[in-house]
């Protein structure tokens, strides 16, 4: 086959992926094509892994983190391995070395104290607002999917809420100037589309409310319209630094929540399923983590009919 550059197999590659990937998904790709390999590759006809592996520690070096990195370096597989699938002598089966130095990124979690401070004051300060931040800390949910949210996802007779759709501002990729428009979709993964129970607390909240408003309205607003995902971060923002909580992302009460259910001692597969992770991997790596103490009770444990 005549050779091509990586620039023209990404643009083909491209055409290729708009067809069966989410939107935001196929904006993601697009940004990192364009702001991170074909600036390094576009010209190449070849790649080498010595090429990939200086394209690494560049960006590394440039204080990029880590796992960003490597989101990078997956891109740049797709591309490669579709020109291997146009008829390329192109390799992706690189081995690549990232420095050991570099410590997993700490997860975000409120202490008990706060992830108790905020409930007990929206359970006495009521506002549509205040209860998405209340079944965020108490279901796992993502910003985007409290946002898309609505009534009829809330079921009180067998205490559940649905997940079924997520709400997110992505780029148009395909006009000039480009722009962003606000979609409403599926969840990030399929196993993110899950049913999780309403705890006891929360039920005493919602089960006045389901009776009297309307099932289509989004929770949020309890209004035709929904509050995209930036408002609402916006508005979490101003409610912690107005209970004089430290400053943690929005995201950090999805990982409060499930600190607080492997703290209690559930079972990781149950925990995994109600964040909707696709693997349970995601979940040991992300919350798991035994102190010293807790080694020495497993290893007693599972020695105790030496004794």
């Amino acid at each position: 086959m005549t050779e091509k550059s990586i620039k023209e197999v990404s643009d083909l590659w491209k055409r290729d992926k708009k067809q069966y990937v989410k939107q935001s998904t196929y904006a993601a790709y697009i940004l990192i094509l364009e702001n991170h390999i074909l600036p390094a590759f576009e010209g190449n006809t070849t790649i080498s892994e010595d090429d990939v592996q200086a394209f690494v520690f560049n960006k590394l070096e440039s204080g990029m983190r880590q796992k960003t990195v490597r989101d990078i370096v997956i891109v740049l597989k797709m591309v490669v391995r579709y020109g291997a699938k146009l008829g390329l002598d192109w390799k992706s089966d690189w081995q690549l070395h990232y420095p050991t130095s570099q410590g997993k990124d700490a997860i975000e979690v409120l202490s008990i104290e706060n992830h108790r401070k905020i409930m007990n004051y929206i359970q006495g300060n009521f506002t549509f607002k205040n209860l998405g931040v209340y079944v965020c800390l108490s279901s796992g949910l993502r910003i985007g999917e409290i946002c898309a949210l609505k009534w009829e996802d809330i079921d009180v007779r067998e205490s559940v809420i649905h997940v079924r759709r997520t709400l997110e501002r992505v780029y148009v990729m395909d006009e000039e100037p480009r722009r962003t428009v606000l979609i409403e979709g599926m969840p990030k993964t399929a196993n993110s589309v899950r049913d999780i129970p309403i705890t006891k607390n929360l039920m005493k909240m919602l089960k006045p409310l389901c009776g009297i408003v309307n099932p289509d309205y989004y929770v949020l607003s309890n209004e035709s319209k929904p509050i995209e995902p930036r408002t609402y971060r916006n508005y979490y923002k101003a409610l912690i630094q107005k209970l004089g909580i430290p400053r943690i992302k929005f995201h950090g009460l999805r990982h409060s929540f499930a600190t607080r259910c492997i703290e209690s001692n559930c079972d990781y597969k149950t925990v995994s399923v109600l964040l909707g992770h696709s693997n349970i991997g995601t979940t040991l790596n992300l919350y798991v983590h035994p102190n010293l103490e807790q080694k020495k009770k497993c290893l007693d444990k599972a020695f105790k009919f030496m004794k």
